[in-house]
């Protein structure tokens, strides 16, 4: 600006040309002519930038269109541009709405959107895609964080979905145990089928540091033909849809909490039925997960039945002290397993592996110790298995690999190898606490091995 006023005022001297001035200032001369014309219009800010805005612009969102975007956003607070988009669309097809980034301007522009602060996002370094393909092939299930109601008394909200539809199939207020757990899903499973799978966390009461992971109530669902699917250790983004919909629950019902337990639970209640009918879901195309949900074919047996295993199997049955009778000794599986029939099958080298179901909770090795095993995790963006391809056999890998990426062995040899050295190696770890075997300890096993068989 002061360099426009200093290029006048050499203008006015009369020692300069046009094309002088345009050279000295580095601007054309089309520009000397602009500014010399507005300093001999006599305005008094002359010098100043104008407006770049265009005076009309054709395509305007019309103010007929205003209100009813507005309207909305005030019925459904909790609504965004995109939803309220989708909603009106569902509401007046024969309209033509404008964009969601446009209904954004019109909300910000009447006051109604929060601002949030933007977050870094971290670098993404690959990973592979998997995802329930249809109803009731898996089911999430999780505890909202707990809070107190306005009489001091704890909420634990339970809460259950589809990991298709995104149908929230049940927020239950109850006490995180199997015993106050358990009759939740039953109801569930009685109301809407059985799925294939369950995707949970491992913390009580879904999951333990026991074998296999398992507690009473995923043993449970094991009988029922459901198969556990716990998410790596403190890894929330792999249940995150499941995550996802307790931050929309949390904003719609616990700000502020509810004065009791019963009002409170009344408000789960109605957020369930319009977060299922009402409100449009942005991964199902802005439609509703009630449009994409069906009950499960499968019923809920009146009496789970017994576990099948095949004749390559001896059948023990789980003492109430979580013992098992092995070759006249008393061998501890798992308190969760009490009453449950486990199968124990041979393997080379003396090693026994137990299973419960399709479950391979660990092995026996020849000194009559049990060695658990950690449950397979299962990673929320992995490649689904092919079931025409899938083994019959588990694979075997100690506990301190089974919480990491498990290795692919070409074949059972190099596991049942390393658990024949810790059942032989001197000064060996005591039982309950997972061994350690590097792979350059397992290359020398397999070495000695070779070198004792020649």
């Amino acid at each position: 600006m002061e360099r426009r006023v200093q290029m006048l005022l050499d203008w006015e001297t009369g020692a300069f040309s046009v094309s002088e001035l345009s050279r000295r200032y580095g601007v054309s001369r089309d520009t000397v002519y602009l500014w010399t014309g507005r300093r001999e219009g006599g305005a008094a800010d002359w010098f100043a930038d104008r407006s770049h805005a265009p005076r009309h612009c054709p395509h305007r969102t019309a103010e007929a269109l205003l209100a009813p975007i507005v309207a909305v956003k005030r019925r459904y607070v909790h609504f965004g541009p995109k939803k309220v988009k989708a909603w009106l669309e569902r509401d007046q097809p024969e309209v033509r709405w404008p964009a969601a980034s446009t209904i954004g301007d019109i909300l910000k522009a009447a006051g109604l959107v929060e601002p949030r602060p933007r977050r870094r996002r971290a670098i993404g370094q690959g990973r592979t895609s998997s995802a329930a393909t249809a109803p009731n092939a898996e089911w999430c299930c999780d505890f909202k964080g707990w809070f107190r109601t306005d009489d001091g008394t704890r909420c634990d909200p339970l809460t259950l979905t589809d990991a298709y539809s995104r149908y929230l199939i049940e927020i239950k207020i109850t006490a995180q145990t199997v015993e106050a757990v358990r009759p939740v899903f039953e109801q569930a499973f009685r109301t809407h089928g059985l799925p294939e799978a369950i995707r949970c966390d491992n913390g009580p009461p879904f999951g333990s540091p026991g074998a296999g992971g398992l507690t009473r109530l995923s043993a449970w669902w094991l009988r029922l033909g459901v198969q556990p699917h716990f998410i790596p250790p403190a890894s929330p983004q792999h249940n995150g849809r499941h995550e996802r919909m307790h931050r929309t629950l949390k904003k719609q019902t616990t700000r502020p909490p509810a004065a009791h337990l019963d009002e409170q639970q009344g408000r789960f209640d109605a957020f369930r039925t319009h977060y299922n009918e009402v409100r449009p879901h942005q991964a199902l195309g802005q439609t509703p997960p009630a449009d994409h949900w069906k009950p499960s074919p499968r019923p809920l047996p009146e009496r789970p039945p017994e576990p099948w295993y095949d004749a390559d199997h001896q059948v023990r049955r789980v003492r109430t002290s979580g013992e098992v009778k092995w070759l006249g000794q008393r061998v501890f599986v798992s308190e969760a397993l009490v009453g449950e029939i486990v199968g124990i099958a041979e393997l080379d080298q003396g090693l026994h592996i137990v299973r419960f179901c399709n479950v391979d909770l660990g092995v026996i090795d020849r000194r009559g110790s049990f060695r658990r095993f950690a449950p397979l995790r299962h990673r929320l963006r992995e490649a689904p298995e092919d079931p025409t391809t899938r083994s019959k056999v588990s694979r075997i890998f100690p506990v301190a690999h089974a919480q990491r990426t498990p290795p692919r062995y070409p074949s059972s040899a190099h596991a049942l190898i390393s658990w024949n050295a810790i059942a032989i190696a001197p000064g060996a770890r005591a039982p309950g606490r997972p061994p350690v075997i590097s792979t350059l300890a397992s290359s020398r096993v397999n070495q000695r091995t070779s070198s004792s068989s020649v």
